[in-house]
């Protein structure tokens, strides 16, 4: 991945992803025969989160949705939106964006992709006069999981990882994914 670091910024990236994606879903749903048979394609998922303690509060939505193109390939879009405080030190909002591909090698076996671009606006403690902070900062998940039914439990890896800007204190994460 060092490679393609060195040859492409995280702006060419990103474009590089959704290019290749919305030629690639478009071209595929523009081959489609009804609009009924689309939506009998189309499952519907995402996760809600909720953290709070002493001084600090952290909530999450984030819907998405995938179109199966068969019982082995799915691609989809999902949406991200936070808010964290921590009392008299900082608020932070934090909206974007994702582009999701799925891959079971068998059914019970699910290989995952999600380039995620998220916008991060934090706000400081004004009695320290900081400036606020906004930045965008891209991730690229790959990822495995053990699928049963509807859901599928694994762990997923940011190759674009940046401990500087990152939202997340470590490049792995477990995560749970339910589509309906």
């Amino acid at each position: 991945m060092q490679f393609l670091r060195f040859f492409l910024t995280n702006n060419q990236k990103t474009k590089v992803c959704l290019i290749t994606f919305v030629l690639g879903f478009f071209g595929y749903l523009s081959s489609q025969e009804s609009q009924k048979d689309f939506w009998n394609h189309v499952r519907f998922g995402g996760g809600l989160g909720l953290n709070f303690g002493d001084g600090y509060f952290s909530s999450t939505i984030a819907p998405s949705a995938i179109y199966e193109f068969n019982d082995a390939f799915a691609l989809g879009l999902g949406l991200n939106a936070s808010f964290v405080n921590l009392k008299r030190e900082y608020k932070s909002t934090i909206l974007g964006g994702s582009l999701i591909g799925l891959f079971n090698i068998v059914n019970e076996v699910q290989l995952s992709a999600e380039f995620e671009n998220l916008n991060v606006n934090t706000r400081y403690n004004v009695n320290l006069n900081l400036p606020r902070d906004n930045y965008w900062v891209p991730a690229l998940y790959l990822g495995a999981g053990y699928r049963s039914g509807n859901v599928t439990l694994g762990i997923r890896y940011d190759v674009l990882y940046d401990k500087n800007k990152s939202i997340y204190i470590d490049p792995w994460a477990p995560f749970v994914r339910f589509y309906f």
